[in-house]
């Protein structure tokens, strides 16, 4: 298997509603021949051109290489969900690593959304930042825990951008009948994903990052002066950062036995009327539900529903998209059976164990980020200024994530299918009880 063409073909974006209204960068040249640069950094999407653009803004000569068109990945084709705090919640952290270390997380993940909207208001706000997210409980006795995280949030961390929703509070703000709580956090938001890839493309290349494209990593040293191979280039470098997340392709033994490459799926509908919208997500904020199998949507800026959902039970693409995104979106808003949709699409996306970042150091002058599992437009944005720190001799964020717990799955790369089969159907007939 060849996570990298298996559902795609390398030099083009995927055909989805981000990419047809987004105007890409570039082309950006194919490596080629002898290449010297302080730091090599593989991956193009939100980790390794946040990593490239904070490098170069150090003086650091860099380059940055992506098999296929920056933004091709994850990065272009995710819900645009920018949330707060880690992908678990601040109670299971405290749990893990211990309330000191929980706190200096959750300080990172708000420092993670603060930086997504600078960066996007530096290249010039065009990537339709909106704010407020909103956790809705498909189980009425999930309310009482939203209720109690809520109140952890207020009174431990001193924030008070999330509120609670009650039964009478969602339904007003989520016209959909099969949500009974949940809770509204206004210091998150959404965007348009692939913009701000692009934005973050633009703002590297303006910092004298040298970015190629179609330009796959075939072979790689890690040793402590990194030579990056490609088909036809040969880097050598003073430094290293892999950003691939979900795209690694078992590259990286050390990274594919912590992170398992997982499909999703989006569809969006055709303009939808104002009305209608109206009823549906009065307020334009995005939606995640409490499913295992993530239910997640939002309006775009034309009204059309966008929305997220389908488990997949293998990583090529099922033949029809449509059909797989329609009977979630149909079972959440029973008034959109009728909607056409426009586009669909997959992704692939890195997750790990514990849920939370998988840092590595592969060598003396090598470092790897990924694992964010479905929280990477912020996290992966912060991931990658963390690891440009690291390089410049401010280890101290790094070595935090670095010793996170992310034990490996269980059989490593080799059973990872099967153990996605497994879980995916597992939790799939545990979200319908």
């Amino acid at each position: 298997m060849d996570i990298l063409t298996i559902n795609d073909t390398p030099g083009q974006h995927a055909r989805s509603f981000y990419a047809a209204t987004a105007k890409a960068p570039g082309p950006y040249p194919v490596a080629e021949g002898a290449i010297k640069a302080d730091v090599c950094v593989v991956g193009g999407g939100y980790g390794g051109l946040s990593a490239a653009l904070h490098l170069a803004r150090q003086g650091l000569d860099v380059v940055l290489l992506e098999a296929s068109r920056v933004g091709s990945g994850a990065s272009g084709r995710n819900g645009g969900q920018v949330s707060t705090g880690q992908r678990l919640e601040q109670g299971d952290l405290e749990k893990r690593v211990g309330l000191d270390t929980a706190r200096v997380l959750w300080d990172m993940g708000s420092e993670a959304v603060d930086l997504v909207k600078a960066l996007i208001h530096e290249d010039g706000d065009e990537c339709g930042w909106t704010d407020g997210v909103i956790h809705a409980n498909h189980r009425a006795r999930y309310g009482a825990h939203s209720q109690a995280h809520v109140a952890h949030l207020n009174n431990t961390y001193g924030y008070d951008k999330i509120r609670y929703l009650t039964r009478d509070d969602i339904r007003h703000e989520v016209g959909s009948p099969g949500y009974h709580s949940g809770s509204l956090d206004m210091g998150s938001g959404h965007l348009h994903p692939l913009r701000y890839a692009f934005a973050l493309a633009r703002l590297a290349t303006a910092a004298g990052v040298r970015i190629y494209e179609t330009s796959r990593v075939t072979k790689l040293d890690t040793a402590a002066k990194p030579r990056v191979h490609t088909e036809a280039a040969v880097i050598d470098a003073d430094h290293l950062i892999m950003a691939l997340n979900g795209y690694h392709n078992n590259l990286l033994p050390a990274v594919s036995q912590r992170v398992m490459p997982i499909n999703n799926f989006i569809a969006v509908t055709e303009p939808l009327p104002h009305d209608l919208a109206n009823r549906l997500i009065p307020n334009r904020y995005a939606v995640a539900d409490s499913r295992f199998v993530i239910n997640y949507f939002r309006l775009s800026e034309d009204n059309r529903m966008i929305f997220g959902g389908g488990e997949s039970y293998g990583y090529k693409f099922p033949s029809d998209l449509r059909a797989k995104v329609r009977g979630p979106m149909v079972e959440v808003f029973p008034q959109l059976k009728s909607a056409k949709f426009e586009y669909a699409w997959g992704g692939t996306l890195g997750i790990t164990m514990s849920r939370l970042p998988h840092f590595d150091r592969l060598g003396p002058s090598a470092l790897s980020i990924a694992g964010f599992s479905g929280q990477g437009v912020a996290l992966a944005t912060l991931a990658g200024k963390i690891a440009a720190e690291a390089i410049g001799g401010q280890a101290a964020r790094f070595d935090v994530m670095d010793h996170l717990p992310t034990p490996g799955f269980p059989g490593g790369a080799k059973l990872r299918t099967p153990l996605l089969v497994a879980a995916m159907t597992w939790y799939a007939l545990r979200d319908k009880i």
